[in-house]
């Protein structure tokens, strides 16, 4: 949780805004690219100090006072609120008190189910950031409905910080991480390094200067992960559209090869999460006798409604293609996730790995 200028006193979201604008404008007219157009104490930071050897006019000079005093004031100061943990009740009480808040999904649910939750609780947040893991497009949502707020998806590795994001300003849109920042170039790529037609799925590599050189005294694992052209292989599939949005499918890791045909877990995952009575999914695939690989679901009730193997299988039979529909079923309490809200996809295969056999 981050306690932001936003939430002192007489330092607005706004204000700081209309100063970025202000310095933007004095910064064109001397021919110099610095973007300052987001409230971030960095820009101004560089606004600053590239004014103090370009300004010349006295609008110019004043414009270097006004952003001098605005990074001394304490007020614009911004301050972190730690927790050892992550604890609903606790993120209730601090919520008032912050202006940002950056989570798993695992958070965002966590606080739809508790019934307190609402837009009262969220009256002096500016913005909720979602990462690490997918955002389900129905908590995304949910949680519009119940705050008001869309949850800004972004996505990113260890590896290279920050690659893509939803915009701040604009379309969020439920299911997607949304564009390359700038400076970081993506494409679509087929397992040669060959980028492939927008619309078709394939793995995501990026190039810019956020990707780091390689693996810590592992040489033969770096060659791996970089083509030869110096693009980083992240190991995601996704789909790009034809104006750069960007959606991951999956982990190559867990593409399913069932009968010859690709079949992405997302995708079966996402028809089964719009069914009646469905909290969340998971799509693996099991080694069968016939096909290769056996799709198979493993699905949280929400308790809404009755959820049974027969009626998930029902229900999918004209929803989706014969191959991608899911041999088994099985009905759980809830999925295992690792310390950041991922769902650990090798623990349900290890579970279900004799289902066919």
């Amino acid at each position: 949780l981050y306690g932001t200028a936003g939430v002192m006193p007489g330092v607005t979201t706004e204000s700081l805004t209309k100063e970025a604008e202000a310095t933007q404008r004095v910064l064109s007219e001397l021919d110099i690219n610095v973007d300052v157009t987001l409230t971030d104490r960095a820009g101004l930071e560089r606004a600053a100090k590239t004014l103090e050897r370009r300004a010349k006019t006295e609008e110019q000079h004043q414009q270097l006072d006004r952003i001098n005093k605005t990074l001394r004031d304490p007020k614009v100061q911004a301050r972190v609120i730690f927790m050892p943990r992550y604890d609903v009740a606790t993120v209730l009480r601090k919520l008032p008190e912050a202006t940002v808040m950056m989570g798993v999904p695992t958070f965002y649910t966590r606080l739809l189910e508790h019934a307190g939750f609402g837009r009262e609780t969220c009256a002096n947040m500016r913005l909720f950031v979602s990462g690490s893991a997918p955002l389900l497009a129905e908590t995304h949502r949910e949680f519009e409905a119940r705050t008001g707020h869309r949850i800004l998806e972004r996505y990113g590795m260890t590896e290279t910080g920050m690659i893509t994001s939803n915009p701040y300003v604009g379309e969020r849109l439920a299911g997607t991480v949304g564009y390359a920042l700038p400076g970081v170039s993506v494409r679509v790529a087929d397992d040669k390094g060959t980028e492939l037609p927008r619309g078709e799925a394939g793995v995501l590599e990026i190039t810019g200067p956020n990707v780091f050189r390689g693996y810590w005294q592992m040489p033969e694992k770096t060659a791996e992960e970089f083509r030869p052209d110096g693009w980083f292989i992240t190991g995601d599939i996704a789909v790009m559209a034809e104006d750069g949005r960007v959606t991951i499918v999956g982990r190559a890791k867990d593409l399913i090869i069932s009968g010859g045909f690709n079949v992405y877990p997302k995708e079966i995952e996402s028809a089964i999460d719009d069914l009646p009575g469905v909290k969340e999914s998971a799509v693996i695939g099991i080694p069968h006798p016939d096909f290769g690989e056996g799709v198979t679901a493993v699905v949280v009730p929400d308790g809404r409604s009755e959820v049974s193997e027969q009626s998930v299988v029902a229900a999918l039979s004209d929803r989706l293609a014969r191959f991608k529909q899911p041999k088994r079923v099985f009905i759980v309490d809830a999925l295992p996730r690792n310390t950041m809200g991922k769902v650990q996809k090798n623990i349900l295969r290890d579970t279900y790995r004799d289902i066919f056999t």
